[in-house]
């Protein structure tokens, strides 16, 4: 998502944009056909019929016209909250940012599929690298005992090069990408034309047909048949970085028609070996090339873990930004392109997450059964999110609206369903990750309404403040001081325990809220609000983006009628590093006050999150009851 040639992208010629597009956006979908035959393969017991084959082929034709081509490319992506894409995009699009009332249920729907997307993503990078190694295989058994550690070492040093950022290897990932898809489409056309037969899989009764007759295996190959749609999400979630034209003219021509070759080239090695061992992507390739092959597929996999790994990245600014995750340490690793980012506790997390299912699985056949679950699971609710997009957003009549949604949901549904007999395979796993991130989403953004609910209750009217100044003779000190305030309309709790303590005031005083919109960003022209309060008071408002990193010392020194005596470029900031602790009949209780005040007191302050400068903070401790 964020590589060196963002920044230009959307500038640049539509060919370069696609390009660029199947580097960021298609790595996950791109290398699917490395493991979706071969865990169908395993469901059905590796016994096929011409058939069968068919059937199976004509399921994946199926779930890539209607689920990507349709679904995605035509419809979520034009759900676009002011360019941008992601569940969380679309929940703040149709109006959900509370776990209350009717709209609660649909800020749950874009939690939980967030939180599924972090579980997921966990698993991508480990099925990805090591179905690419296990390509050695074909040719000798004799390595297979290598495969694991050295798919370990690939993923930590994957994980090790992030705080680097993508600078270096970006411009590589979209003509790496496309001669991937060459290479699968060469070797996939040459098993069409061995069996033209194969055509046959565009007529969807073949799929229909198969899962009627498939008895207790169609569930379970329906389950493999959705790994092809797996990499779904990420059009949506990069929409906002590449634009929608060139993801979808990349998928419609160059995408599309180079995985349906290679899933049909592996469907006629299917018809030629009824009984079949190994993975048929492989086996499709003549011998002398199944090294080039395997080396190309690695690489092809790590573009893919990039992928997801950035995205975490992205996905984790929305949700701080948004409210539902405490603020961590985000690092801009580009000095041009705003969207290359690193987030350290992000990245540590997941690559002990990754390298602990690589070690525990062990091998692409087991990761299989943990893969996709949660994946489904985020596509259905997306569909619910679309469908009130469709009603609020677009203002589609219901007699459109519900239909169109339906048939997504069903093909959804199903899905969902056959994924569900993956739980006890390893299924458990992203659905696990995910509800524990769910856990952490909802906890977090609780307490903060309480801490919130506390502060109300300290602060105190302009006026009753103006007047406790002039009635208690509090001296004013030369100098600015800038205090940080969480709410608008009165003088902040900090702000008043302050002159209460001290005894004095700072000649210029500026109380500062930021707020976040639920919009990706805001207009420089609309950033700043500034009202004066008079006896040298001025309450300043900046608004920014639920994906900007916010600079305050730089968006102060833009703010215009700001009529301070004192130099605000030299104020001292006031920041509150508060202490929660429990108050009886309090909103959180038990684990969720374990956690809550664990987060709170390790969650990024407004000295790190905001750019201030250290020498120029000072922060005060408190107690606050929750």
């Amino acid at each position: 998502m964020a590589q060196t040639a963002l920044g230009a992208a959307k500038q640049a010629s539509l060919p370069a944009a696609g390009l660029t597009a199947l580097g960021i956006v298609y790595g996950d979908l791109g290398t699917s056909p490395l493991y979706t035959i071969q865990t169908v393969v395993e469901a059905a017991g590796g016994h096929f019929t011409q058939a069968s084959a068919l059937g199976v082929l004509s399921l994946i034709v199926w779930t890539l016209i209607i689920t990507i081509s349709i679904k995605y490319c035509l419809l979520v992506m034009r759900a676009d909250n002011h360019g941008e894409g992601g569940i969380l995009a679309l929940m703040s699009l149709v109006g959900a940012n509370r776990l209350r009332g009717w709209a609660g249920l649909l800020t749950a729907a874009g939690l939980l599929g967030a939180a599924l997307i972090y579980g997921d993503g966990a698993i991508t990078p480990a099925i990805s690298v090591l179905s690419s190694l296990e390509g050695v295989n074909v040719v000798t058994s004799s390595l297979a005992h290598y495969v694991m550690p050295l798919g370990v070492v690939i993923l930590v040093a994957l994980f090790a090069v992030q705080r680097f950022g993508t600078a270096s290897i970006g411009v590589a990932f979209g003509p790496v990408m496309l001669a991937w898809f060459a290479v699968i489409a060469a070797l996939g056309l040459g098993g069409v034309v061995r069996h033209p037969v194969a055509l046959l899989a565009l007529d969807p009764r073949y799929g229909v047909d198969y899962l009627l007759h498939a008895g207790a295996v169609g569930p379970l190959v329906l389950g493999g048949v959705f790994l092809c749609a797996t990499g779904g999400e990420a059009l949506y979630a990069d929409m906002g970085h590449i634009g929608k034209t060139p993801i979808r003219l990349a998928w419609y021509f160059i995408v599309l028609p180079a995985c349906l070759l290679s899933y049909a080239g592996q469907t006629g090695f299917l018809i030629d070996h009824p009984r079949v061992t190994g993975n048929p992507f492989f086996l499709l390739a003549p011998g002398w090339a199944v090294y080039p092959l395997v080396g190309l597929a690695t690489l092809a996999t790590i573009i893919a873990s990039q992928a997801i790994i950035t995205g975490s990245f992205s996905m984790t600014r929305q949700a701080m930004q948004l409210g539902w995750l405490p603020g961590v340490d985000i690092r801009q690793t580009s000095d041009n392109v705003y969207g290359q980012i690193y987030v350290p506790v992000v990245n540590g997390l997941m690559m002990i997450a990754t390298v602990g299912i690589t070690i525990g699985f062990g091998s692409s056949a087991r990761l299989a059964g943990a893969f996709g679950t949660a994946v489904s699971t985020t596509m259905m609710l997306t569909t619910l999110l679309l469908l009130v997009a469709m009603i609020r957003v677009w203002r589609w009549p219901l007699y459109l609206a519900i239909p169109v949604a339906s048939v997504f949901l069903i093909v959804d549904v199903a899905f969902f369903g056959a994924n569900l007999l993956k739980i006890v395979d390893g299924g458990w796993l992203p659905l696990t990750l995910g509800a524990a991130i769910f856990f952490v989403m909802a906890t977090w953004r609780a307490g903060v309404d309480a801490v919130r609910h506390s502060y109300v209750a300290r602060r105190e009217s302009v006026e009753a403040f103006k007047a406790r100044l002039k009635r208690d003779k509090i001296p004013r000190v030369p100098g600015a001081a800038i205090f940080m305030a969480r709410a608008e309309g009165a003088i902040p709790s900090l702000m008043v325990d302050f002159v209460r303590s001290i005894g004095s005031l700072h000649q210029s005083v500026v109380i500062l809220t930021i707020i976040f919109e639920d919009i990706p960003r805001v207009a420089a022209d609309a950033r700043s609000e500034v009202t004066p309060l008079g006896d040298d008071l001025w309450r300043v408002t900046l608004r920014y983006g639920y994906i900007e990193i916010p600079n305050l010392p730089a968006s102060l020194a833009q703010v215009k009628n700001l009529g301070c005596a004192a130099d605000i470029t030299d104020a001292v900031y006031f920041g509150a590093r508060d202490l929660v602790s429990a108050k009886p009949g309090g909103r959180l209780r038990g684990v969720r006050l374990v956690v809550f005040t664990w987060l709170f007191r390790n969650s990024v302050k407004a000295v790190d999150r905001f750019y201030l400068p250290p020498q120029r903070v000072i922060e005060v401790a408190r107690q606050i009851e929750v």
